[in-house]
């Protein structure tokens, strides 16, 4: 085996032309670390808000970002009795905490690594791994969304909004979400209840017609703006509200006091509990990566590209790398400018 690899390093802040194909060492292994040879990988939110330099004071120049594995397991420390080299897995690396999934072999610590799922392919494993891992961290053990609960979830046609609602249908949620027109027929079949057009319609005012002025139980924000402040207006007494949204600007909470109301801010925690989890939904079939697009890993700056332009693309879901060169490109065109 060669030791070096192709990565795709970020050289300095900026646009989706801030990355450079290098020719990179392998990192050894530790005794507690396996070593991947990635199959596919995928672009989050918060590579791009990484990559532009939002968190400049945790990533230091140059960088091999990337927050999604799937692969094969080519090697095992010593230490290691969990898997062995040929074992499917999927994971997200460890995020702020070394090299991340932008490569063609990548080192994690064992305990971050999960056992693929079986009905799935690397580039669908994945798109779900830090989506998955967020979704679970927020609707469970963040929210505790139970059986019979209402939850709004919105951005349902997004990334993180498609696997939400698979997963709190799964629960046994009543769901809500809100999604442009043209997606309405694509999340209702994903398991969405009720949806609003947030483009044409007051959430608040749809939320409550919906649920007969009871309000819901939890809120997924995936969006931001002024979700905090407006969610209590569509909470029932008890109600929480969960954010994975980044959030500067103060907004008076004042509602939610009045309900009791609950918020939880989510940073995803990466283990392989939480993989484990969603990869029981989705063997038992309650749970599927909704891909959007898929580019091979030299061309991964366009991939950032397609991401950030997804409303004029009308994209749906994640935007995967394929690594390993065995899938098929799709990107969806760039609709005119108005």
């Amino acid at each position: 085996m060669s030791d070096t690899m192709k990565a795709v390093v970020l050289t300095r802040f900026g646009g989706p032309d801030a990355f450079e194909v290098q020719s990179l060492p392998i990192a050894s292994t530790g005794s507690r670390q396996v070593r991947v040879r990635v199959h596919a990988t995928a672009i989050n939110p918060l590579d791009y808000q990484i990559r532009r330099g939002d968190y400049a004071d945790y990533v230091t120049l140059p960088a091999v970002i990337g927050h999604d594995v799937s692969g094969v397991v080519e090697a095992v420390g010593a230490d290691v009795t969990e898997f062995a080299p040929g074992d499917e897995v999927y994971y997200t690396p460890k995020i702020f905490g070394g090299a991340g999934s932008y490569a063609e072999v990548h080192v994690a610590d064992v305990d971050l690594v999960g056992r693929k799922p079986r009905n799935l392919s690397h580039v669908e494993a994945a798109s779900l791994t830090l989506v998955g891992g967020t979704v679970w961290e927020a609707l469970i053990s963040r929210a505790g969304l139970r059986v019979g609960e209402t939850i709004l979830i919105h951005g349902g046609a997004g990334g993180v909004g498609t696997i939400a609602i698979q997963v709190a249908k799964a629960i046994g949620a009543r769901v809500i979400t809100t999604a442009r027109t043209h997606n309405n027929d694509f999340v209702r079949a994903l398991g969405a209840d009720d949806v609003v057009d947030y483009a044409d319609t007051d959430y608040v005012d749809a939320v409550n017609a919906f649920t007969g002025g009871q309000g819901v139980d939890v809120v997924f924000d995936t969006i931001g703006g002024d979700t905090l402040a407006r969610s209590p207006l569509v909470l029932a007494p008890l109600g929480r509200v969960v954010s994975i949204v980044d959030i500067a600007t103060p907004q008076n909470l004042l509602e939610a006091w009045g309900r009791n109301a609950s918020y939880h801010f989510v940073f995803t925690r990466q283990n392989r509990g939480k993989l484990d989890e969603l990869t029981n939904l989705v063997e038992r079939g309650l749970v599927r990566p909704v891909i959007g697009a898929v580019l091979p890993l030299d061309r991964l700056a366009e991939g950032h590209e397609v991401l950030e332009t997804g409303s004029r693309r009308g994209l749906r879901g994640k935007v995967a790398i394929d690594v390993s060169g065995e899938a098929e490109t799709m990107v969806p065109p760039l609709a005119a400018a108005e």
